[in-house]
């Protein structure tokens, strides 16, 4: 700020040189000679007051006008597929029949792609697939007696994840 004084200053008194100049050469037009002084020292002043407002209040990267007219960036959507796996990993928690009617599927089909890719058959393959997993691909596996029994437990559904996730 103080440069910008000092600056404002140093250009007033250069005009002010040149008002004294001027009157030296044409002594009977002051009048003319005090206006122009007066007209480009305000000039200088108001340059001085925007540039020393600018530094004072800078100006936003992006105006709210330009963020208006930008298009609205594409809603994220998740694959309806994901969402129906979840739901019936929620069910599955919940009952007994949802873990063999909803569940049991999805992981035998899963299986039977992982092994199928390494030369393997579900029915052959209890040693490579683990108990826990086992029990819930096997083609045998009885329905449940109890539908509304508890599901699967979190810490075994995660375990098979696991499990399957390393096939």
């Amino acid at each position: 700020m103080r440069q910008l004084l000092a600056a404002w200053l140093f250009l007033t008194a250069l005009l002010a040189g040149a008002l004294l100049f001027a009157r030296l050469l044409e002594p009977g037009r002051f009048e003319l000679e005090l206006d122009i002084f007066l007209l480009a020292v305000g000039a200088l002043a108001v340059m001085y007051v925007v540039v020393a407002a600018r530094e004072a209040f800078p100006p936003e990267q992006h105006s709210a006008l330009a963020e208006a007219l930008e298009p609205d960036p594409p809603d994220v959507q998740r694959p309806a597929e994901l969402d129906r796996l979840e739901r019936e990993l929620t069910m599955a928690n919940a009952s007994a029949f949802d873990t063999h009617a909803r569940l049991r599927p999805v992981v035998r089909e899963i299986v039977g792609v992982r092994l199928a890719a390494r030369g393997l058959r579900l029915d052959a393959s209890e040693d490579v697939l683990g108990p826990e997993l086992w029990e819930l691909a096997r083609d045998d596996r009885a329905a449940p007696t109890d539908r509304h029994a508890a599901g699967i437990t979190r810490e075994s559904l995660r375990r098979v994840v696991e499990r399957l996730e390393t096939l």
